[in-house]
């Protein structure tokens, strides 16, 4: 199995999509607040692949749900994607110049300003949790779930511990269980909660949730070893930032702990345990399979 011939038709049609939609969900306001909105803008569209929103869109699609009415929690997905990276590059964090081959939000403002920009973001991600648009179609309790869960992912159980951990082992040697608890954390919760949070939305089963969130976690592990071989085995411009940047700050990776060979093989397994976790669901899981392939085929 590998990529259907429709994916990369799929992938441009729902990017432009959530490009419409952040443009819509996102204001540019003027006066004092014009900096800030422009920074934000600047970060959400430089270039990114849109992933997340893209996974909270294919995993309603895999429960039978309609895309067009998640596209707030899309956008709040990728709003708070953003703030992450924004943050992340930062001098007090990785303190990167270059982001997708643009000048970091701080390089092309200023710290405060790139600080500001992703607060704004990640404030904004759950005003549009709680939109409107979203209260008018679905329950207030399955809003609420979703909201639970993407707070858990994003914050102190996920992401920002994750990113913490990821600090505290630069310039040490870790345990494959710390290496873990970066992954999942860091990279992995967020991803998995954009692959439920649409089909929760729509009212899935326990069984498939389930089965949803296995998946979610396979490939949010898979997308962040990848990441660690591309730093490694990439070129500057498809990475769009300075190769071996975290062999340079001496961060915990998988090919670091297991050497390459071992991180490309732990990658197809995770992969093919993904698409396991699918088997249940018919060809509206498409989609989701052809994500797999795709976080790592596109960099493999």
């Amino acid at each position: 199995m590998s990529l259907s011939p429709a994916f990369f038709d799929y992938l441009k049609a729902r990017q432009h999509l959530i490009n419409q939609a952040l443009t819509r969900f996102v204001p540019r306001l003027s006066g004092p607040a014009a900096r800030l909105t422009e920074a934000m803008h600047y970060s959400l569209f430089a270039g990114g692949k849109r992933l997340r929103p893209i996974l909270v869109l294919a995993g309603a699609e895999a429960v039978g749900g309609e895309p067009e009415p998640l596209l707030p929690v899309a956008c709040a997905l990728e709003c708070i994607h953003t703030y992450s990276l924004i943050h992340d590059d930062l001098p007090a964090m990785d303190d990167d110049d270059l982001r997708r081959g643009k000048p970091t939000c701080h390089k092309a403002f200023d710290e405060a300003t790139a600080i500001l920009a992703g607060d704004g973001l990640l404030t904004h991600a759950f005003r549009l949790l709680t939109h409107e648009e979203l209260e008018e179609r679905f329950p207030a309790a399955r809003i609420l779930a979703v909201i639970r869960l993407i707070s858990e992912a994003a914050g102190l159980f996920g992401m920002v511990a994750g990113q913490m951990a990821d600090l505290l082992a630069e310039g040490k040697k870790v345990s494959p269980e710390e290496l873990f608890f970066i992954h999942r954390h860091k990279t992995a919760a967020l991803i998995r909660a954009s692959v439920l949070a649409g089909a929760m939305l729509w009212g899935a089963t326990e069984e498939s949730l389930e089965k949803l969130s296995q998946y979610g976690w396979k490939i949010g592990h898979a997308f962040q070893i990848v990441d660690d071989i591309l730093d490694l085995t990439g070129d500057e411009k498809t990475l769009g930032k300075p190769v071996g940047s975290d062999l340079e700050k001496k961060k915990a990776t998988y090919p670091a702990l297991f050497g390459l060979e071992g991180a490309r093989e732990e990658a197809k397994k995770l992969l093919n345990e993904a698409l396991e976790a699918l088997s249940p669901f018919g060809t509206e899981a498409t989609p989701l399979r052809d994500i797999a392939y795709y976080v790592l085929e596109r960099k493999l």
